[in-house]
């Protein structure tokens, strides 16, 4: 597996592994299955697995430092913070037990500790804020975060689906390693102002949904395929017209990707990639299938002429849909 950087102080494989489906969203799997791929990656030179405190709540944390635990050495893990959780509650945005925005200095230390003890590692490789709460401004979130790293718990910091000005003021604080936000060939919301940010400040830029929830890979063709539990169902992209409308559009990508002899995921994935040496798009993957077949991608080579081909076939004016409800878009962008 090729290696990039974000920023800095990481090194990690090109393409990495996002667990949250394992235990949180997707309708999760059993804890043996989840470790065997877990395992899997890393045999495959996949280093680089990027986790939360609000997937499960909580459970998904504890897999993954139980299935890495003998592989520490090798591998980078990535956490978030950035909401106050009630057990007992629904949850503001429809996933999972989130209640409020909290990124006040006293949450950020204590989701910390706990993270550090359900990962059962000594320091977190790189530690998130998960979307920017306007009730705290940045320069004190950021201020909590460095002191972290300072007493050794953290090693590198990171925002998630901040704006541009956001993450200039964070980087003035402390250095920003990576900015993790949604981004794909139906996504393309960073390309404004987020991935020349990361550019020319030096820091990584890590998609996540690189695949549009797995619509990308071309075997989703109805909302009914999806388990009773699975949080897409909710989502604008795939309620049954716009669906179908985008499926078209999946079908054409399939074309060229039967032309360039992959599948239509990899070829999602090369093109992410080839937007700049600095990303590093966090599939996720439950079935090893899908995690080898995600890995060739950074294998895959792309000329200019289809890298275009690429992007208009699926370009975001075509796309029917929002990428979230608009619980979930209040918190994005900011």
């Amino acid at each position: 597996m090729k290696t990039r950087k974000l920023g800095q102080e990481l090194t990690v494989s090109a393409v990495g592994l996002g667990c949250m489906g394992m235990s949180f969203a997707y309708g999760g799997q059993e804890e043996k299955d989840a470790i065997r791929t877990l395992h899997r990656a890393v045999e495959i030179d996949v280093t680089f697995f990027d986790t939360a405190e609000v997937y499960g709540p909580f459970e998904n944390e504890k897999l993954v430092g139980k299935a890495l635990k003998d592989v520490r050495d090798r591998v980078v893990i990535a956490t978030k913070f950035g909401f106050r959780i009630d057990p007992s509650g629904s949850g503001i945005v429809g996933l999972g037990r989130r209640q409020e925005l909290d990124s006040r200095p006293e949450n950020v230390k204590a989701v910390a500790e706990a993270s550090l003890k359900r990962l059962g590692i000594d320091v977190i490789d790189l530690f998130y804020q998960h979307r920017v709460d306007p009730n705290v401004p940045i320069e004190e979130t950021v201020g909590a975060m460095a002191e972290l790293v300072r007493e050794g718990k953290v090693r590198t910091l990171g925002l998630s689906e901040a704006s541009a000005a956001t993450i200039r003021r964070a980087h003035a604080v402390h250095p920003i390693a990576a900015v993790q936000s949604e981004y794909s060939l139906w996504t393309r919301d960073p390309e404004e102002e987020v991935l020349a940010t990361c550019r020319e400040l030096g820091i990584g830029f890590v998609p996540y949904s690189p695949l549009g929830r797995g619509l990308l890979t071309g075997t989703i063709r109805k909302a009914d395929e999806l388990g009773a539990d699975d949080w897409r169902k909710t989502q604008p992209r795939f309620q049954a017209e716009n669906l179908a409308a985008n499926v078209a559009l999946v079908d054409t990508l399939e074309e060229i990707a039967k032309e360039k002899g992959v599948t239509t995921a990899q070829l999602a994935l090369a093109w992410v990639l080839h937007q700049g040496d600095f990303i590093v798009p966090i599939p996720g993957a439950r079935k090893i299938k899908h995690l080898e077949e995600n890995a060739v991608a950074a294998d895959i080579v792309l000329d200019s002429a289809e890298i275009a081909r690429i992007g208009e076939a699926l370009s975001p004016s075509r796309v029917a849909g929002k990428r979230y409800a608009e619980a979930m878009l209040a918190l994005v962008d900011k």
